[in-house]
């Protein structure tokens, strides 16, 4: 088997970086863009690929090359103490030989097909989560590092605007008004429920639109809520309707596809009146390759996602089809109960609830969960020694443990990025800010690298489940460690 190589072809997606002032705040999904890939890193080796041993079929899984990038990452995370830790990754399904199938055997999958050049379809990955996450760039990281070895399908899931009224539009459309954001993470409940995405932008008035440029895109879907009173929405590239709603007022979440004309470079979503809902909107390749969708929620915790329609996240993933489901989550939890708005009892209730309801609507795909980074106690006098969050440790092992218990692989964030102290370190390298919640710049790519080794190391020594997983193979290796608005 020859792997699969696929180079970045020009790829590049806006990057953001999150600068928030307060947990139950909007969060500012910053303008900051991350710098051009820096040069190559002098005396740091790529880690060494030792693949799984090959089954008859002849399939080996081996780590793509490391990218400059990605060397630059790994170096820091060594510089910071960001050692990387193991997934773990249960077995679900046992036989006599040890292990049939683990936790992450569909998405693994998925990577074998890539590389052996037999996929036909894109590989969808769908990231919930927190604001950790919600600024998109640790998760660019996830999505530009396996797309640098198994290929780009495009971008996915998108929003007609930002969360916010700053920050940059990299995964949303370009729109100079006309749309208010609701999120699943406001303080208190809105009006109408949730999808996937855990926000929807009302028109707030007639012949609001939101511009989307195309990547050449064959097709696309639009989300929306059919709310009573409110008018149809229409998709538009120049004179062409592509598509338009239905509107009954069922108040339940629909989906309409459309055709993208050959050529168009752009397509509109057009608000008919005021009152229009859009949930997000769907553009994707055809193609083999990688697509991750962003969908996290500053504020958010497994408590929140039970905003999101059980009708819309059955029908929502059953049209994306995913190979992996990843949640980040769990800052939010520790801080709660660190203010008493919470116990270990509902956290572990709320996201055992929340994993069963996503497998049971996405049952062909893996499941991930990540665990929180370390986080340090409020204080009021940033003069005084960071402590320790303390019930850090313990929303850390109740994740694993649901996590385990639930058919899902846990990946210890905290542990990865060095364990007690190691926000501390960040902190005096200037890689958080200055609410010491949420880090920044490059701090954030290392702590997206450290999830995308622990992934590609689990894949490469998980033999595949055509043969005997009952254990796998150690890789000795060192340890891992506003956008500008232009108008399209």
């Amino acid at each position: 088997m020859t792997h699969l190589e696929v180079g970045w072809g020009g790829w590049r997606a806006v990057l953001h970086v999150l600068a928030c002032g307060g947990l139950l705040t909007a969060c500012e999904i910053g303008s900051e863009a991350r710098p051009a890939p820096p040069p190559p890193v002098v005396g740091v080796s790529p880690p060494r690929q030792v693949p799984a041993p090959a089954p008859p079929g002849g399939l080996r899984r081996v780590v793509p090359e490391p990218q400059e990038r990605t060397l630059a990452n790994q170096a820091l995370a060594l510089k910071l103490g960001a050692v990387g830790a193991r997934v773990d990754d249960p077995c679900v399904t046992p036989s006599a030989a040890g292990c049939g199938r683990t936790a992450l055997a569909p998405f693994f999958e998925s990577l074998d097909a890539m590389s052996a050049g037999t996929a036909s379809t894109p590989t969808v990955i769908e990231a919930f989560g927190n604001s950790l996450i919600a600024g998109d760039r640790i998760v660019d990281i996830l999505r530009e590092d396996l797309g640098a070895g198994f290929g780009v399908a495009g971008r996915g899931v998108l929003l007609v605007d930002r969360m916010a009224p700053y920050g940059g539009r990299g995964r949303t459309g370009y729109s100079r008004s006309g749309w208010q954001p609701r999120t699943l993470g406001e303080l208190r409940k809105p009006p109408h429920p949730f999808g996937i995405t855990g926000v929807y932008h009302v028109a707030t008035t007639a012949q609001a639109r939101s511009r989307f440029k195309l990547e050449g895109e064959p097709h696309g879907t639009l989300w929306w809520l059919d709310v009573p009173h409110a008018g149809a929405l229409t998709v538009r590239s120049g004179d062409a309707v592509l598509a338009r709603t239905e509107p009954l007022g069922s108040g339940l979440s629909k989906s309409t596809r459309f055709v993208v004309p050959a050529g168009a470079t752009v397509v509109d979503v057009v608000a008919e009146g005021k009152g229009a809902v859009v949930q997000g909107v769907v553009l994707q390749q055809a193609r083999p390759g990688i697509v991750l969708d962003m969908l996290g929620v500053p504020s958010a915790d497994a408590s929140l996602y039970a905003r999101l329609e059980d009708g819309a996240l059955r029908s929502q993933l059953a049209e994306r089809e995913p190979r992996l489901l990843v949640f980040f989550l769990g800052g939010n939890e520790s801080k709660r109960l660190e203010w008493k708005r919470t116990d270990l009892k509902t956290l572990r209730a709320d996201l055992g609830t929340l994993l069963r309801r996503a497998r049971a609507a996405a049952p062909s795909s893996a499941c991930l969960v990540v665990g929180p980074m370390d986080a340090v106690r409020d204080a009021k006098d940033r003069g005084k020694a960071l402590t320790q969050r303390p019930f850090l440790e313990a929303v850390v092992s109740a994740e694993r443990e649901v996590s385990l218990a639930e058919g899902c692989a846990f990946f210890n964030l905290y542990e990865a990025m060095g364990g007690k102290g190691s926000l501390e370190r960040f902190h005096r390298s200037g890689y958080m800010h200055d609410d010491l919640v949420h880090p920044r710049g490059r701090g954030l790519d290392v702590l997206g690298h450290l999830v995308t080794d622990a992934l590609l190391r689990a894949w490469a020594e998980t033999p595949p489940s055509s043969g005997s997983v009952a254990s796998r193979v150690p890789v000795q290796a060192p340890p891992s460690a506003t956008a500008t608005e232009t108008p399209p």
